[in-house]
């Protein structure tokens, strides 16, 4: 992959190449990102997850699912990714993409200009298995959220910034996801207490 390929305005504008359709399916974006790696899909979903797009209802269902089987399969070592025909095919309108595509543009292109390598120990090895796993538990509880308004897309920007950290070879941003983690488990146990 070029260096260029591993920056967040690459997937941005990979999205925008396909939203010139009138629909655009997950199989139209896979096609522009290309499917020699799994985390760069994992990113776009999670990125579409922390846009508007997440107030649709079904779409945090479809997403935890998408996640899921893609990070199942980056946690076995696999290198080409694999999706089941009905996911492949769910379509959604081009242009409502190229809106979600322009709505994370400033804050991606925030993102890219602070990201190098760094802290590679966090995203090799053990670690990388870990954050992994962690990308693979976090979707779980994202269908039963449907009911709240975008409360979904507080996990999916978690989900983002530990894949953006794998992505990249930036460990600041996976410490940053397990921070946004930590924070979130504080929070869940502290209304869990208040309200026994």
């Amino acid at each position: 992959m070029r260096q260029d390929e591993h920056t967040l305005a690459f997937l941005l504008d990979s999205m925008d190449r396909a939203a010139d359709h009138e629909t655009v399916s997950i199989q139209d974006v896979l096609h522009e990102i290309g499917d020699r790696s799994i985390t760069p899909l994992i990113l776009v979903v999670a990125l579409l997850l922390v846009s508007p797009l997440s107030g649709i209802p079904g779409v945090s269902t479809l997403a935890a699912v998408t996640i899921i089987i893609l990070a199942v399969q980056a946690v076995s070592g696999k290198r080409s990714l694999w999706l089941p025909r009905f996911l492949l095919r769910r379509e959604i309108a081009g242009q409502r993409l190229r809106s979600c595509v322009g709505y994370l543009r400033r804050p991606c292109a925030f993102i890219d200009g602070r990201c190098h390598p760094r802290l590679q120990f966090l995203t090799n090895g053990p670690m990388r298995f870990l954050t992994l796993l962690m990308v693979t538990i976090i979707p779980i509880g994202w269908p039963f959220m449907e009911i709240i308004p975008m409360m979904a897309s507080i996990g999916a920007a978690t989900v983002a910034l530990l894949v953006f950290g794998l992505f990249t070879r930036d460990g600041l941003f996976v410490l940053l996801g397990y921070l946004c983690v930590a924070v979130t488990l504080g929070a869940g146990a502290w209304f869990f207490v208040a309200a026994t």
